[in-house]
């Protein structure tokens, strides 16, 4: 019997569940058994390939289903429309972006998070103290205390916004989550290389991106104090309010660490919150290696990071955790008649997440770090880590020795950006061709990004998968693109 022809998936009369329960068991073994497929063979599939126009016609089309249809054929359109036109994330030879490989137990404690289904918002339940210990890890990871706060969320963009509301509440008291900010003008700084998604926290926030100082970066592309120092008492002296700065444990564009040390002391001198965006470069803590390129990360008043980066937990997991939990739980915390809280019955269990952050309806992500950090261990997480910033240290090697590549920018972590070099053509659009015709071949995926007014190629290493031969690949195919690119000019 073809798909078309299949009877549609046969539900009871009165609830969404199968009139044949074996029916979805066996159709669960097959979509398990194809996706294990799927991630033991991921090195020989391409990266990325782009989308056929009929692929994308047959997403962009059709009309919302009315009536029941066949479980086998929607999942057979997933097979065909959705699995092969990935990101490719999870690939060995992706290498664009600071994204997450995934892990196979992660993929595990997906299912068993969507069959158990709980709302984490609150309540008295087990899930609330899976995320709960999950927390307390993270506060141990960072040298936080164990009271610390925290609180599991999409990613670090959200983190960092809740970061910039605690730190509002401390600077302007609770009153601002009633009255607002009444024409107090609060600042904040962080350095020109910090991720868009701390101005858009400020913007979010109420407060304005214009509130937010950029300041410049040394040679190793870290914060400069000197310029920092100068900006807040400009702003003192203009009658501001400064309340905040932001260190960038990671920068999205080079992998530069800020002095955290210098700015816990700055801010502690200067009566400001210390935040710390370590969406990524929070694992380094996990690696004895790398551990001293973000000391000073335990001195933060509160710091963003994303579990689906360096822990290799599938997305989202990102966590924000706050030093001062009572602040933090000042910042969020209500309760209307319907989450009023008591001390006996399902109501109990206090404080509940929702307490921490924006979100009362919350999905059970806590299951899948949970189980990858009780798996895995974090001393082997703490070796991916290391793993990927000797495999950067390898890759800026090879570019140094390559005459016809050019370096752009320090390695600190695990990015690494360079250019072609080439006489008398324009290098921007030369080097983003070669990117997007690399991207487009199926062997290896980087990105682009902006050194010094140029345009880079940039590789950030992430993957668990990755070797020193998908390395070697990226750059052949890198060279390839370069030679055909500028033997057709």
């Amino acid at each position: 019997m073809t798909a078309t022809t299949q009877p549609p998936f046969q539900t009871s009369a009165d609830s969404l569940d199968p009139t044949d329960w074996n029916s979805v068991r066996q159709m669960g073994h097959r979509m398990l058994d194809d996706m294990v497929d799927m991630l033991a063979g991921l090195r020989e599939a391409p990266v990325w390939q782009p989308m056929p126009p009929a692929a994308r016609q047959a997403l962009r089309g059709g009309a919302l289903p009315t009536e029941p249809g066949d479980l086998d054929a929607v999942y057979q359109d997933f097979q065909t429309l959705v699995q092969p036109y990935g990101s490719g994330n999870s690939h060995p030879r992706f290498m664009g972006w600071v994204q997450g490989g995934g892990n196979p137990v992660g993929m595990l404690a997906e299912l068993l998070a969507a069959a158990t289904n709980p709302n984490l918002g609150g309540r008295d339940h087990a899930p609330i103290e899976v995320e709960r210990q999950v927390i307390r890890w993270a506060a141990e990871m960072l040298g936080f205390p164990q009271d610390a706060s925290g609180v599991l969320v999409t990613g670090t963009s959200m983190a960092n916004l809740i970061a910039v509301l605690v730190a509002r509440t401390r600077a302007l008291g609770t009153d601002v989550r009633r009255t607002g900010l009444q024409g107090r003008r609060l600042v904040a700084y962080t350095s020109v290389e910090a991720h868009n998604c701390v101005a858009r926290a400020m913007d979010m926030a109420g407060l304005g991106s214009d509130a937010l100082r950029l300041i410049g970066v040394d040679a190793q592309h870290r914060i400069d104090l000197h310029a920092l120092q100068a900006a807040i008492a400009q702003d003192t002296a203009a009658g501001l309010h400064p309340f905040m700065v932001v260190g960038c444990a990671g920068t999205v564009d080079t992998g530069a660490v800020d002095d955290l040390s210098a700015l816990a002391a700055l801010a502690r001198t200067q009566g400001l919150w210390f935040h710390v965006d370590a969406a990524y470069g929070a694992l380094a803590m996990l690696s004895p290696a790398q551990r001293p390129l973000v000391q000073g990360l335990s001195e933060a008043d509160s710091v963003a990071f994303d579990f689906h980066k360096w822990a290799q937990v599938p997305y989202d997991a990102g966590c924000i955790v706050v030093r001062d939990a009572a602040l933090h739980a000042a910042t969020f915390a209500s309760q209307p008649a319907y989450l009023q809280r008591s001390v006996r019955g399902m109501a109990g269990n206090q404080p509940w997440p929702t307490d921490f952050g924006p979100d009362l309806s919350r999905g059970f992500r806590a299951l899948k770090v949970w189980m990858t950090l009780k798996t895995y261990g974090a001393a082997k997480l703490g070796q991916v880590v290391a793993h990927n910033c000797s495999l950067a240290q390898h890759l800026a090697r090879c570019v140094d020795a390559e005459p016809q590549l050019e370096r752009l920018a320090p390695v600190t972590l695990n990015v690494v950006c360079f250019r072609v070099k080439a006489p008398g053509v324009d290098l921007d659009a030369l080097n983003a061709d070669i990117v997007a015709d690399v991207q487009e071949s199926g062997v290896a995926v980087s990105s682009t990004t902006r050194i010094g007014g140029v345009l880079a190629i940039r590789v950030a290493l992430v993957n668990h998968r990755t070797r020193q031969e998908d390395l070697q690949m990226l750059l052949d195919a890198v060279l390839a693109a370069a030679q055909q690119r500028l033997a057709s000019a």
